[in-house]
């Protein structure tokens, strides 16, 4: 207990920092920036007062020092008006230079970028110099949401890794107990088979005896499936239709309130799978669907194929799905019943798309009046 706690505060601890660290960088940049902002204000108005020098020097004055900070400026956007006219432009894309109507939709934004500089002639003309900013203050804008978009998808690998290490610790402890499971039943179904054989020596009436055998053999075969949890099932070439029949033969004869029907191609299908494992997924359909019918209602299994799948549908006349859970129910630990653990449609979409690339999905549902699920498995071409 101490030790999970102490974790807890170090991820939180790491959680914390991480947000310091942002705002400390994210501060720091805009600190930058607003320097920098402040530097090319400076230089911009150094050009300005150059740009005057010039035009109003006589024959005589010396303007290498005012020509040289004109010339040095390459990167800020200028453009200059006088009367709210354009009389002066600089460093403008060459795109934007042929088009008037782009020139005076620059000159709006270059309005909002910074406070414009006024420039007073001695003849009583005023000016106005309005300036962008330079490249390097333009990536300056988008580096700390750059930053943060980082910082952002590297806590999302984190937290990912952290989910899929829960994800996998949770599997391998579900696969440990469900071999320890299995390895349990084992013993009681030993002694029952030793039973069977002495109520067979003490001829116990041999229907009795055959449906008594019938359910170890079906406890056999549970045990079976919790053993190859964690671990990859060996498949088979073998007959669906005959599998899915099996399945739906035991299972018809233990829910006496359900109106079974069953139907198939009539022809073998040869599809490579388990035959435990498939025997599952029918199950688990199937109680599903009897679990949604409170017990009683009707039950179809459909078999058809098309040229590359086999498909098992499995309609009920219960309650019914809401399409905005078509997905979620195949998720672990959802359930809509009061008891449960919201395994079973889990594990059915695990045996059947990871085991036998397959797939299962709700194929229709309707509130209050049934729900239409479907397997596909991938028929063996010859």
């Amino acid at each position: 207990m101490q030790f999970t706690d102490k974790r807890t505060l170090w991820r939180w601890f790491i959680i914390l920092l991480s947000f310091l660290i942002v705002i400390l960088i994210v501060g720091y940049t805009y600190s930058f920036f607003q320097t920098v902002k402040q530097e090319e204000r400076a230089k911009m108005e150094l050009w300005a007062q150059s740009m005057r020098a010039i035009n109003l020097a006589g024959d005589q004055d010396d303007l290498t020092l005012q020509f040289q900070i004109v010339s040095e400026n390459k990167t800020i956007p200028i453009i200059q008006t006088l009367n709210n006219k354009i009389v002066n432009i600089s460093n403008l894309p060459p795109e934007v230079e042929k088009d008037s109507t782009a020139m005076k939709n620059l000159l709006e934004d270059l309005k909002k970028d910074n406070e414009p500089i006024k420039l007073e002639y001695l003849n009583g003309q005023n000016y106005m110099i309005f300036y962008g900013n330079s490249s390097l203050l333009t990536k300056l804008i988008y580096y700390p949401a750059a930053l943060v978009l980082i910082i952002f998808l590297f806590g999302l690998m984190v937290y990912n890794f952290y989910r899929s290490t829960k994800i996998s610790t949770q599997n391998k402890l579900w696969a440990g107990m469900a071999k320890e499971t299995a390895h349990q039943i084992g013993t009681p179904l030993s002694s029952l088979i030793g039973w069977i054989e002495i109520m067979k020596a003490d001829n116990v009436d041999e229907t009795t005896v055959t449906e008594i055998e019938k359910d170890v053999v079906r406890l056999q075969t549970i045990a079976d499936r919790f053993s190859k949890i964690g671990s990859e099932p060996a498949l088979e070439t073998l007959d669906i239709v005959e599998e899915t029949q099996k399945s739906y033969d035991y299972l018809q004869s233990r829910f006496s309130n359900i109106a079974f029907t069953f139907s198939a191609p009539n022809k073998a299908i040869e599809v490579s799978v388990n035959p435990i494992l498939h025997s599952w997924t029918i199950e688990n359909l199937v109680k599903n669907a009897i679990d949604a019918m409170k017990g009683r209602g009707k039950l179809d299994i459909k078999m058809e194929e098309d040229a590359r799948f086999v498909k098992i549908t499995v309609r009920d006349s219960g309650k019914g799905i809401p399409k905005s859970q078509f997905t979620k129910i195949f998720e672990p630990g959802f359930t809509t019943k009061k008891r449960g653990w919201g395994l079973g449609l889990s594990l059915t979409k695990r045996i059947v798309e990871e085991y036998h690339k397959g797939r299962i999905k709700v194929l229709s549902s309707e509130v209050g009046k049934g729900t239409v699920m479907q397997v596909s498995f991938p028929k063996v071409i010859q």
